[in-house]
């Protein structure tokens, strides 16, 4: 959804409260694509700050379903998302960038609620997903998830290193 930010500009001080859907329904990343389960409205608070600075405030609270980093079985992952940030319209893209302070979601007068929210997303994300804290992965021989079974695979996975000294074993071992 886009907001139109120009009407803010007519006076300094003045506010616009904005509710709007999330019109996505799978939030992409460069690695991964991920499904938004539950999502709730975005409420948005922008104010005129003067200098065509306004001032962004808002919360959203949505579900992603991410897989667990052990398992892989789908976790629902809530993100209660707050946020406020200025947005200095004055400047260029290129004086933005320069300062690393890019702001994807604001092309001209126009602000994308959807590109906010897949930006406060991606700082949100969590370094590890687990479906429970004791989640004991799959095997790696076999693929088996080790929560719902056992597999009967050779968990023994020997140092390479001392491959020439276990076939020294294997020539004299004792039968």
């Amino acid at each position: 959804m886009l907001i139109q930010l120009n009407e803010l500009f007519t006076r300094d001080g003045k506010e616009k409260n904005c509710t709007c859907e999330i019109e996505m329904e799978r939030f992409r990343t460069r690695r991964s694509s991920f499904d938004i389960i539950r999502k709730e409205p975005v409420h948005l608070q922008i104010r005129n700050l003067g200098g065509r600075k306004l001032l962004l405030e808002g919360q959203a609270n949505l579900h992603l379903s991410m897989p667990c980093d052990r398992c892989l079985k789908p976790v629902d992952v809530p993100f209660d998302l707050e946020w406020s940030e200025e947005l200095d319209l004055s400047r260029s893209g290129e004086e933005r960038a320069a300062d690393l302070d890019e702001q994807p979601y604001v092309s001209g007068f126009n602000l994308d609620v959807d590109r906010l929210l897949s930006n406060e997303l991606l700082l949100n994300l969590p370094a590890k997903i687990l479906c429970r804290e004791d989640c004991k992965g799959i095997c790696n021989r076999c693929g088996a998830n080790l929560n719902d079974t056992s597999c009967t695979c050779d968990q023994t996975s020997p140092d390479p290193r001392m491959s020439v000294i276990q076939d020294i074993f294997q020539k004299y071992k004792e039968v």
